[in-house]
Parts: structure tokens; sequence; C-alpha cells
């Protein structure tokens, strides 16, 4: 179909609809290709030409619904895509299935364009992701994780705990975060900022019962954040290439570096080890990541009903949002780090 053919104007399109768009046309569509599909800003041209084809296989009366497969055409694999109706389970499932054949698939998706297409090198380099395959491929898996265990737990945890606990709960864990946002301030050189944290980490602590009551908010020290990445972020130091890890979700190398200098900053890890409590720490670790996908779970859920490409959603916003904190100013969104477990 985009080998040089504009796209069929009706649907249904013509046989092979597809099995002739290789994964190359993804980061690189042919000129013929271009504009046939309404692109949003960052979102793969394979998304739209995916859905353009699934329509064209099931039907508009039948959406989410059928099989089929399109072919790879240079490597000559195929990857299988399951459309297992309305399902959201059966498509998770059916990115597990398709693990043999994600290394077949890889080769096409991830080829640069070549420097004779301006444009489509231009967007390959602004999206800086250059094994989207794999990316995609934990993306689902952590998507997975997060519909089997994580969303329960989170539900759970909103219908039963009543809202002060969880704002007892929230405050409290932030308090514990102070150390780490202090080291971080003055690893920038914010002084004024190093001392904001201080003076709400003192004032929460004795009067807000441990940080249990945000008593510092009231007296005009409002809470902020710092990490490691946003260090690097300050000194020059790069995002790298765009990263979705295991159970972590999004975390480009920068980030990845901040995570675990934060934890080796972080004397209460320190503590608990001497005191051979790290069982503590795991526990806070599960509070934290509950609460905050019980709080920060309708916004992504928002994002990914509203997006052709879930994926490059959370890519875009994920960057924003650390942009943002980089800058210190609020980007006025959901932490998309939670759009999968961390």
């Amino acid at each position: 179909m985009c080998r040089g053919n504009a796209l069929p104007a009706a649907l249904p399109p013509p046989a092979g609809c597809c099995h002739n768009a290789t994964k190359s046309d993804a980061i690189a569509p042919p000129a013929a290709c271009r504009g046939k599909f309404p692109l949003t800003d960052r979102e793969p041209y394979v998304t739209e030409l995916q859905e353009y084809c699934r329509r064209a296989v099931t039907g508009p009366d039948r959406q989410g619904g059928g099989d089929f497969v399109e072919q790879t055409g240079d490597s000559g694999k195929a990857l299988a895509i399951v459309r297992g109706g309305r399902s959201r389970f059966g498509r998770l499932v059916a990115a597990g299935m398709t693990l043999l054949l994600i290394a077949g698939a890889m080769g096409g998706c991830a080829t640069k364009p070549p420097a004779s297409d301006v444009e489509a090198r231009a967007e390959y380099d602004k999206r800086n992701d250059p094994i989207e395959p794999l990316n995609r491929y934990f993306f689902e898996v952590n998507r997975f994780l997060d519909y089997m265990l994580l969303k329960h737990f989170a539900e759970i945890y909103k219908s039963v705990v009543p809202d002060p606990v969880q704002t007892g709960l929230r405050n409290f864990l932030n308090n514990l975060e102070s150390p780490v946002i202090l080291a971080n301030d003055l690893l920038q050189g914010d002084f004024g900022r190093a001392k904001v944290t201080t003076a709400r980490f003192i004032a929460n602590t004795i009067v807000g019962v441990g940080g249990v009551y945000d008593f510092a908010s009231h007296i005009g020290y409002p809470r902020h954040t710092e990490d490691f990445g946003q260090t690097l972020a300050s000194w020059g130091v790069g995002e790298g290439p765009y990263l979705v890890l295991p159970l972590l979700g999004p975390r480009p190398p920068r980030d990845l570096v901040g995570v675990g200098v934060d934890l080796a900053l972080n004397p209460i890890n320190w503590a608990l080890m001497a005191a051979d409590a790290e069982e503590i720490g795991y526990g806070l670790k599960a509070a934290d990541i509950i609460d905050s996908r019980a709080h920060n779970g309708g916004a992504i859920e928002e994002v990914e009903a509203s997006s052709i490409d879930f994926y490059a959603a959370i890519r875009n916003l994920y960057r924003q949002q650390r942009q943002a904190a980089i800058e210190n100013r609020d980007s006025g969104t959901a932490d998309m780090s939670q759009a999968a477990p961390r």
C-alpha cells in the first residue's frame, strides 16, 4: 500500500492493505503516504496504519475484533497482533505471546531514516527512542502488571482507606523524602530551596507528628521535589535515549542513574539496613507505589482513552513533566512514571 502508492480514499482497501507497509514506514513513511492520515504530534505513523487496517478488516461496527498480521517486508518476519474484542487484557496477553517474534521486527522498527529524508530524520531524532520496539514491549509488560495487580490494589486502597488517612500517609511519605530533596537542593547550589526543605522537615516532623500533618505548607513553606536526575540535568548532563524498564517504567539513563544515587543519599535506607529492618523500607515503598497509583491513575487512564498511541503519549508527557521539574515549575500533569509500576 504505502510503497509509492497513495492510500485508498475509502474502506475497504485493496487486498493486502496490512501486508505491504513495513515497520520502516513507521519511521520514514514514503512521501506518497504522508498526509493520508491525520497524525498528531510525536505519534508514530504505524499506529495510524494499524488502526486503518484494523477497521478495514473488522468493519466499522466491529471495533476491536478480529486478527491481522502485519508483514515486516524487509526481514520477512511477521508480528502477530491479536485483537481479542474490547478486552484490554487480551491485548496485553498478546504482547507476551509475541515475545519470540519481537527480535525479528525490531530491525525494521528501529531503522534510522536516511539523511536525505530530512523530515523523517528530524522526527526520528526528536523522539530519541532508538530501541522503541523493545521499549514498547516492556511498556506492554508493565501495563499487564498494572492491570493484573497494581490497579486492583490501588482501587481497594481508595475504597477502604478513609481520605484523611490517605492524606496523612501521603504527607508522611513526602516527609521521609526530605533528606534526599535537601541533598539535591545543595548539590544544585539552590540554598534558598534548601532552607525551605530544612524548615519543612523540622516543622512537619515536630509539629506535624512525624509529617502526618503538613504544617509547613500552612506557614509559608510549600513542598517541592528534587532528585539526582534533576541535579544531573542542572549540571548539563543530557537525558540520553528514552528507556522503558520492567517495573520501573520510563527511565532514561540520566533518571536511572538518579534513582540509584537517591537511594544511596537517603539516610533512612542506611538506618534501616543498620537496624536489620529493610522490610520496613520495602513496606514504605509499596505504600508509596500504591498511594501514587491511586491518586494518579485517573489522569493516566484519561490519557489512555484519549490518545491514539498510548505509548507515544506517555513518552511525550513524561518528558514534559521532567523538563518542568528541572526548570522548577509545575507541569500541571499527573506523574507519568505511574503509567506503569515502578
